[in-house]
């Protein structure tokens, strides 16, 4: 039988080991931490019964992933749970932007760019199971769907805030820019529109919804599968080279180019090595986290509703408020996200005090404290936060790559988002998961299709390590 070893339990990790296990290979799987999922760890991080998500929270490119669709992971345990509003978007003067249920209502609650927000995302909506199959895997493909893929690509190719002119009113332009900004890249760049139209596609399809239980249920039902078809976790065993591996045919490592070039050492070719360490990691985040007792105070009844909440202000604040972060410096108002994930899962509430998830993005190294700015910036939409907030927990910039190595410099990205980079992902290849060691290959979100949790790129890698055996 053809034998696999796995570093590292993040969600690609373990889509790589199913999917080997799926095929009839062996697989092993070892984790360093004592837990697994990477990303998708959850913990009482506050009080006890208090179910604070570490680091992924709302998923809705996990609920559109081909490759969880392609399993039955509600057997496993994984239940998708939506809130009442998916996504709201806050500004001082007006009413929010508000994405919520199909593309019918929320262009419904836009008014006027109503009309333009069905043609923008009514065809991609329709059409998203075809244009995940292509956009969620390496560049360099034969596209399955070409035609919807074409005009897909015609517009992700623009920046960010050149796809908003399609609408008029600040609500619709800032709901859109607060999601363009999960790329971490100046809204002015070309490409940054991608992230922004597939992920608000995605919404209208399948909602911006939790996991039950916290987003240690995707990785547990990932682990539960794996231990089905007969694969094995190893938690706090801590890989440090690849001479500590077993012998394998196959060898996937779940981590970040540093973290394949510490584990590599000089087994890996000169040209592969260089790519690794020309790699760029992007800007940061910094994580808040806190117990809230009644919930966070919204002056706007659509975010008190709301699962993810955008504080960004206008499209022009975000945009300058990325620009800022490419620049090296901490933005004033930081863009930040907020998670109320006990409004779709009441489960991970304690009594009358709620969990609330909040990150915001700062410079890639970032030394400093930003729970203040992220504080402000909740206050300045929910005046009297403070006084319910009951206890808190932080992890900075420089904290995120002791909780999960691959975030190097707090890139929970795990990359630059980059027109260049996004071509070359980590290095240019016609294999990119490829290390040029024989068996070995990478699958962590450093390799297409990128960040996220979706499992496609552990997958994919698995894919191109079964193809290299012939099977």
């Amino acid at each position: 039988m053809t034998d696999a070893v796995v570093v590292g339990s993040g969600p690609n990790g373990l889509a790589a080991a199913v999917t080997l296990a799926l095929d009839g290979v062996s697989v092993t799987v070892y984790e360093g931490a004592d837990a697994i999922g990477g990303g998708t760890r959850t913990s009482e991080r506050i009080l006890p019964g208090l179910l604070h998500d570490d680091c992924s929270a709302a998923h809705p490119m996990g609920a559109a992933s081909p490759f969880f669709r392609s399993l039955d992971l509600a057997a496993h345990g994984l239940e998708w749970c939506r809130p009442e509003v998916d996504l709201a978007h806050p500004l001082d003067d007006a009413a929010p932007g508000v994405l919520t249920g199909s593309v019918a209502d929320t262009a419904a609650v836009l008014g006027r760019d109503g009309a333009a927000w069905r043609r923008s995302f009514g065809p991609l909506a329709d059409r998203l199971d075809d244009l995940t199959a292509d956009v969620l895997r390496p560049i360099a493909h034969l596209p399955e769907h070409p035609i919807t893929l074409a005009r897909f690509g015609a517009g992700a190719l623009a920046p960010a805030t050149w796809t908003a002119r399609r609408w008029r009113t600040p609500q619709a332009r800032a709901l859109f820019a607060g999601v363009a900004a999960h790329a971490y890249q100046p809204l002015t760049r070309p490409t940054t529109s991608a992230v922004g139209l597939l992920m608000i596609a995605a919404g209208h399809r399948y909602g911006w919804p939790v996991a039950r239980g916290g987003s240690r249920a995707i990785a547990d039902a990932l682990a539960s599968l794996l231990r089905a078809h007969g694969g094995r976790i190893e938690t706090g065993r801590w890989v440090r080279s690849l001479g500590e591996l077993p012998r394998a045919e196959i060898t996937m490592l779940d981590v970040s180019p540093t973290g394949a070039l510490e584990l590599a050492g000089n087994r890996l070719p000169r040209r592969v090595a260089r790519a690794y360490r020309r790699y760029r990691y992007g800007p940061a985040a910094f994580r808040l986290d806190l117990a809230v007792d009644g919930g966070i105070p919204w002056r706007d009844d659509a975010c008190r509703r709301a699962g993810t909440v955008h504080l960004g202000g206008t499209i022009a604040e975000v945009a300058a408020t990325e620009r800022d972060l490419q620049r090296g410096r901490m933005p004033q108002r930081p863009f930040v996200l907020i998670g109320q994930q006990y409004l779709a899962d009441p489960s991970r509430s304690a009594g009358s005090v709620h969990p609330v998830w909040a990150y915001a993005h700062v410079p890639h190294g970032f030394t400093g404290n930003a729970t203040e700015p992220i504080l402000r910036q909740i206050e300045r939409f929910a005046p009297g936060v403070r006084d319910r907030i009951v206890g808190s927990s932080t992890r900075s910039a420089v904290e995120m790559p002791v909780y999960n190595p691959n975030y190097v410099g707090g890139d929970i990205a795990s990359g630059a988002n980059d027109p260049l980079q996004l071509l070359a992902r980590p290095r240019l290849a016609l294999d990119p998961y490829a290390t040029g060691i024989p068996g070995v290959y990478l699958c962590s979100a450093s390799t297409p299709p990128g960040g996220g949790v979706h499992g496609m790129g552990g997958h994919h890698a698995a894919r191109s390590a079964l193809r290299h055996l012939g099977r």
